[in-house]
């Protein structure tokens, strides 16, 4: 039942105390009503005997506290969805902000929805190709998982993104190498922003439009000018567009957030304006809770066609791995990409460094029938070699190039072609993953076969084809 207030007692920032309420519940939906006619809205945060505490989402600013109305909706925020959500662009709280009609509902569904049950999900173990070789040769993405990007302040990781929700694709059931379709599929992405500048919105949506990706892709904006409380409800509000799409349309869904850095501050926001006790660098001490509320929605479920796949993306504060933000991003996802400030001032492009990267889950997506037999072999050899280069790299800085063996500086030309070549591609280049295959192998036929050690015999016998300039 709907019931109407004119108690409140006080505001602070984005919070307002409601006095003499009954029935309120929490995360409870609310609208409060100016004098002047103006409605703004809310939700309860807390209910303390006849207290509720709620946020609004507008802020207060010019709120009269005697005359202003609550109004409490009796039931929590809510998401509009169909399977017109693709192609249209929403704000924070699933409104359309991209001038197009409002959706006529097939569904409606609280946007505070539940992590999977353990019990119920299905061990993701199917192949998504990104179309970027670093990725996908080596820090393969499979269906379900959670891989987030770490990126800092500067780093072309928005560029990043938008390639993924250009080229991101599933493959059909042919392994053969020269298929790639997609027709015994169905795929969607999911995009949601938070605390991103005007100028970033326009290139998402001229990116994913000039593209064609906006087709297939349901967009949530939510600008920097606008209300942090606002961002708290963006990624609730995405995942819920992908539950409905995955598991309610039997689609194959990829989400992408960014920046979960942005979502953060916003929450140490919200919880300095409660007065409550801050933990490690003024977060709330429930951060890695409120982290894994989000992060633990995607997911396979056992008996359903579709999948939730995440790649959520945060920006470290002066690239420190040990910020609260990615260190608890750290423990609940299965692994992560790491994109390096040194690699993308020698102009690789995207500068993922591969060495510290890693998918905890590339050898259950990976292999004859999901990509090609060699994969596993071919990723082992790649990563051993690159990772020598890097030492003779190191071993140049301290001792000169003189100090190096032949063997060496073969190892040390490796690593700089690899960076070239393999890691660096343009941002319009989509390559499959027998491309990508197929590049792993001309590079390793820099060296002689006594070298590749990390790989059978039949598939050197299959594949390796010597070069002729070592």
């Amino acid at each position: 039942m709907i019931k109407e207030f004119q108690t409140v007692s006080s505001i602070a920032g984005p919070l307002m105390v409601v006095e003499g309420v009954e029935g309120v519940k929490f995360q409870e939906l609310v609208e409060l009503i100016l004098p002047e006619g103006e409605t703004r809205r809310g939700q309860v945060l807390e209910v303390d005997g006849t207290r509720a505490l709620v946020q609004v989402f507008e802020g207060t600013r010019g709120i009269d506290v005697p005359s202003v109305k609550v109004r409490f909706l009796a039931r929590g925020l809510t998401i509009d969805l169909s399977p017109d959500i693709l192609g249209r662009v929403f704000d924070g709280l699933g409104r359309p902000r991209d001038g197009g009609p409002p959706v006529i509902p097939q569904k409606q569904m609280d946007i505070n929805g539940a992590p999977l049950n353990p019990y119920a999900r299905e061990y993701p173990n199917e192949f998504i190709q990104t179309g970027i070789s670093a990725i996908d040769g080596l820090n393969t993405l499979v269906r379900g998982q959670k891989l987030p990007i770490f990126s800092g302040s500067g780093l072309p990781h928005n560029r990043l993104c938008a390639q993924i929700v250009r080229q991101a694709t599933v493959l059909g059931k042919s392994d053969q190498p020269d298929r790639s379709d997609s027709s015994d599929t169905r795929f969607a992405v999911v995009f949601g922003a938070m605390g991103i500048t005007f100028e970033e919105a326009d290139f998402f949506i001229q990116s994913f439009t000039e593209s064609g990706a906006i087709e297939r892709t349901a967009v949530f904006l939510n600008l920097a000018n606008e209300p942090a409380i606002e961002r708290i409800a963006t990624p609730r509000a995405a995942l819920s567009a992908a539950e409905y799409l995955a598991f309610d349309l039997g689609m194959h869904v990829l989400v992408i957030l960014t920046d979960m850095t942005n979502y953060c501050e916003a929450l140490r926001e919200i919880s300095a304006a409660r007065k409550e006790i801050p933990g490690r660098r003024g977060y709330p001490g429930y951060l890695y809770t409120d982290l894994a509320s989000i992060y633990e929605r995607c997911g396979r479920v056992k008996d359903r066609p579709g999948s939730i796949t995440m790649m959520p993306v945060l920006t470290m504060p002066e690239d420190d791995k040990t910020h609260p933000v990615p260190d608890l991003t750290g423990y609940i996802t299965e692994g992560q990409i790491i994109l390096s400030r040194a690699m993308h001032h020698r102009g690789v492009a995207p500068p993922i460094d591969v060495l510290p990267s890693l998918s905890r889950l590339k050898d259950k997506g990976i292999g004859k029938g999901k990509t090609r037999e060699d994969h596993a072999d071919l990723f082992n050899q790649l990563y051993a070699c690159y990772a020598r280069g890097k030492e003779a790299e190191e071993l140049e800085v301290v001792l000169g190039e003189a100090a190096l063996t032949e063997l060496d500086r073969l190892y040390l030309r490796f690593a700089r072609e690899f960076e070239e070549r393999y890691v660096s591609q343009g941002e319009s280049e989509n390559r499959s993953i027998f491309q990508t295959l197929d590049l792993g192998w001309q590079l390793l036929g820099m060296f002689p076969r006594s070298e590749l050690k990390r790989v059978r015999a039949e598939f050197l016998d299959r594949y390796y084809r010597p070069s002729t300039e070592h």
